[in-house]
This record gives C-alpha cells, structure tokens and sequence, in this order.
C-alpha cells in the first residue's frame, strides 16, 4: 500500500494554496506515484456537525455519507498531504471539521479511548506532510503566536491519531510576496522527494 492521499483546503482555484496543490501533483506524477485528493470545498462537504451525527459518535456511526469515504480512504493511504491556508493562526473551519467529523472513536476507525488516552487507529500513514500559507511570517507564527499548527495540529492531533513522521511547510508572508519568491517555493516543492 503506497498510496498518498492529499486532503486539499481551500475554496478557490486561484488561490496560492491551488498552486501547491497542483506543484504536488505533478510532482507525485513525475514520481509514478498512486494518489487520491480530497477537495473539501468542491466535495461540497459539510462542516456543520448535527445533533444527530453527534449521537453517532462513540459507536462510530454517521449520518454523511463523505465521512464514511473519507474514513476509508485515510485507511488506504501509507502517505497523507495536507493543503490549508491558515487563518487566525490555525486551520479553516473546514479543515477543523474535517478532524471532527471524519475521525471516528472504534477499533478499526480512527482512534480508540484507553485508560491513559487516545490510541491512534491511523498507523498505517507512515508520512504526513502539511503544507500551509500564512500573512504572518512563519517566525512570526513559531515565535510569537505559540507555533500552534506544529504544537497541537501536528505533534498533539495528527499524532494522537496514529500518523507518523509528520512535517510542516509553511510559505508565510504570502499577501506581500513577491512573484520571484512564489515561484521558488513552488520549485522547491516540485523537487521534493515525498517518501
């Protein structure tokens, strides 16, 4: 199993982050590698956690049909890649609900709660890569805004969950950037060897 699945946040197609994701692409392409993407947006899921899928939540049951694929394609994936914006110093609603609602309590689900914590289910991703654009400079975000998306997202949520050998790329200062220093982020991308 060497499939990579790219979890992909945000709503327009113009956007930085589409040019990531597009960069990754064609590097996984040039690599042979098998990929699969979830685009959140244009998947139309739905962020809102009913009172109803709530109920749900400690059988692992749900009422979204996306969160039942999403949850098996997590289970068929050695590799995940996420794409988000950061906003307000952390991810999109979406991508928080997409935590949320897909990471489901049960054996063979995404976690199990014992005595001393969560047990994380995800083992099988043996690499994840995050990939975020920021207003802030990333030493902004590392120094003086509690470097949240490696304390908590990274090293407490996607940890807790199983998935391993994780890493954050942030390209930060985005809204001042110039063309010059996006294009060689995006080389930098292409060139990266994604185990």
């Amino acid at each position: 199993m060497e499939n990579c699945l790219i979890i992909y946040c945000h709503p327009y197609s113009k956007s930085f982050n589409h040019a990531i994701l597009e960069t990754l692409i064609t590097n996984l392409r040039n690599q042979q590698r098998d990929f699969t993407i979830i685009d959140l947006y244009q998947d139309g899921f739905n962020p809102v956690y009913s009172q109803e899928e709530l109920k749900l939540y400690h059988s692992g049951g749900t009422t979204d049909p996306l969160v039942t694929k999403y949850l098996n394609m997590l289970h068929n994936a050695s590799e995940v890649i996420f794409i988000t914006p950061l906003w307000w110093n952390s991810v999109p609603g979406m991508l928080k609900s997409f935590i949320d609602k897909v990471m489901k309590e049960g054996k063979g689900l995404s976690h199990t709660v014992t005595k001393v914590g969560i047990h994380g289910e995800l083992t099988n991703i043996k690499h994840t890569y995050v990939f975020t654009t920021s207003t802030s400079p990333t030493f902004y975000i590392k120094l003086f805004l509690g470097n949240g998306i490696r304390r908590i997202f990274l090293n407490k949520t996607l940890k807790q969950l199983g998935m391993k050998d994780r890493h954050w790329y942030n390209f930060g200062g985005i809204t001042s950037s110039s063309l010059n220093k996006r294009e060689k982020y995006l080389l930098k991308i292409s060139q990266m060897n994604l185990k």
